[in-house]
């Protein structure tokens, strides 16, 4: 059986407000090397991506989110030099999901380790640690689950509400 969004998102779906699945409009995913630079062809992908859903109105919000997500996923949950034996793949993909009143960033990486904000007066003060406070900030919900069956790590997701609620 192969990782396809379907099977490595059903939880996602699972941990997300009720959502006709009829409603699904389309999906799009990427797989992002273990390098920063991928944060930019992250940010290319979701711009093409929501051009291409006529949500390009939404692009700043998203790709603050992406950028954050996918920066965390680097920084915190890929090993030192990638996983370049990981039969899964690159160790870091980016998931969008379009229904017709909200919009999934989802960002798959090889850790299990629960996503941490920081909490208290130095958030507004570090130069980093406030990845998660601006996905919270810019996204109507986000959340994470450890992927499950034979697939390592987890996804950490942002949802953002683009059109009349169903």
């Amino acid at each position: 059986m192969g990782t396809n969004g379907s099977t490595v998102l059903e939880p996602l779906r699972q941990g997300l407000p009720p959502i006709d699945p009829g409603a699904v409009s389309t999906s799009a995913s990427c797989a992002l090397p273990a390098r920063y630079e991928a944060v930019r062809g992250a940010r290319k992908f979701t711009s093409a991506t929501l051009d291409s859903w006529d949500l390009g109105d939404r692009f700043d919000d998203v790709a603050l989110v992406v950028s954050e997500l996918v920066t965390n996923a680097l920084r915190h949950a890929v090993p030192d030099g990638g996983c370049p034996d990981d039969p899964q793949g690159p160790p870091v993909r980016l998931h969008l999901m379009r229904w017709a009143s909200r919009l999934v960033c989802a960002v798959r990486d090889p850790s299990r380790q629960s996503p941490e904000t920081r909490g208290g007066e130095e958030d507004f003060s570090a130069e980093s640690g406030r990845g998660l406070f601006l996905v919270e900030s810019f996204s109507d919900s986000w959340g994470w689950h450890p992927l499950a069956g034979t697939l390592q790590g987890k996804v950490v997701w942002a949802l953002f509400r683009v059109g009349p609620e169903e």
